[in-house]
């Protein structure tokens, strides 16, 4: 059942602010070259791995960001769980769907989740989803989610520690806007959107790609207060 419209995190006032200019197409570019530039994805096979044994069998749960439904969307799927992914970049979700049949997979904005029947879900992933927000949203966007989870359900988020706001970036040949948050910041913005923090891992990450520099990668174990 979809969030009321008075309930709503993103209202029309949020939603005429919104600028996604570029970021599908340039994510549409890259194809599966960012699972090549990527290869090694310990910290979100760990976070993934928390969230799908955490959850009972057949549990309904909600990739955001799904990219190429690797490694998460098969992960969760493998483990037995309903997946939906959800993916601005119709070029990302052509090569989830060839990867993950078995799971349900629709070109949608997160602004535009809380206007569709796809939840509730009682788990959510959230990796590196959240970064391509500018950071007024990403308060916003995590409200919405909390909305979409069961009592109870879990939310597993993935960002990478920057003090940067709507930053333009080189990416694989291509110019993404990225934001971030230092930790102390990140854990607030995330309790101030009703999460409680169960864990959180950090690792240091070099991609394969010269293009991309090294980053710390964040990760949090949250439950629906």
């Amino acid at each position: 059942m979809s969030t009321t419209e008075g309930n709503q995190a993103y209202r029309e006032e949020d939603r005429a602010a919104i600028d996604r200019a570029g970021q599908a197409d340039a994510f549409d570019a890259i194809g599966d070259r960012y699972d090549e530039a990527f290869p090694h994805k310990e910290g979100q096979l760990a976070a993934g791995a928390w969230l799908a044994g955490q959850l009972p069998a057949g549990s309904r749960v909600l990739d955001v960001g799904c990219g190429t439904g690797v490694p998460t969307a098969r992960q969760l799927f493998e483990a037995g769980h309903r997946v939906t992914g959800i993916d601005i970049s119709p070029g990302m979700l052509k090569l989830s769907r060839d990867n993950v049949p078995g799971a349900e997979f629709h070109r949608m904005d997160i602004a535009d989740l809380e206007n569709h029947d796809l939840g509730p879900f009682d788990g959510i992933t959230a990796f590196f989803a959240l970064l391509m927000l500018p950071r007024d949203e990403i308060p916003v966007a995590l409200r919405m989610l909390h909305g979409q989870l069961n009592p109870g359900g879990l939310l597993a988020l993935g960002m990478v520690e920057a003090d940067v706001d709507d930053f333009a970036i080189p990416f694989l040949g291509n110019t993404i806007r990225v934001s971030g948050y230092l930790r102390d910041e990140l854990r607030q913005v995330v309790r101030d959107a009703g999460f409680e923090i169960a864990g959180e891992e950090s690792f240091t990450y070099a991609p394969a790609s010269t293009d991309v520099p090294p980053e710390i990668q964040l990760f949090l174990h949250c439950r629906r207060s």
